[in-house]
């Protein structure tokens, strides 16, 4: 398949969630990770916009009962930044890992913005 978007992870906290998770579940996040790369559309089922947080995305990753999600944003349009993920245990997303998501966002483009 052809890849549309660019996905790469700032920092290491994508690579330490990912690390952490059983290998079905690494698994199914390289699936949904595949699909933000391939699909020009992605269904809504694996990428959706946190509302009240300008710009971030949750990739989202089921598995049996089990949620996971990944935080994420684009960059240009095409580049997906992997951000922070958590096992998802409550129907809201818990506010303190918005915020470190849109905190490691912001450092991100801080970063690019003095060319590092």
């Amino acid at each position: 398949m052809n890849k549309i978007r660019k996905v790469i992870a700032y920092g290491s906290y994508f690579e330490d969630f990912l690390k952490s998770q059983p290998i079905k579940i690494q698994d199914k996040i390289f699936k949904v990770i595949e699909i933000i790369e391939t699909y020009e559309r992605i269904p809504n089922q694996y990428l959706r916009s946190i509302i009240g947080a300008k710009g971030l995305y949750e990739a989202r990753v089921k598995l049996s009962t089990n949620i996971w999600r990944v935080f994420c944003f684009f960059d240009e349009g095409r580049l997906v930044i992997l951000l922070n993920g958590f096992q998802k245990k409550t129907q809201k997303t818990p506010r303190k890992e918005i915020e470190l998501a849109v905190n490691l966002m912001n450092e991100y483009f801080e970063e690019k913005r003095k060319g590092n």
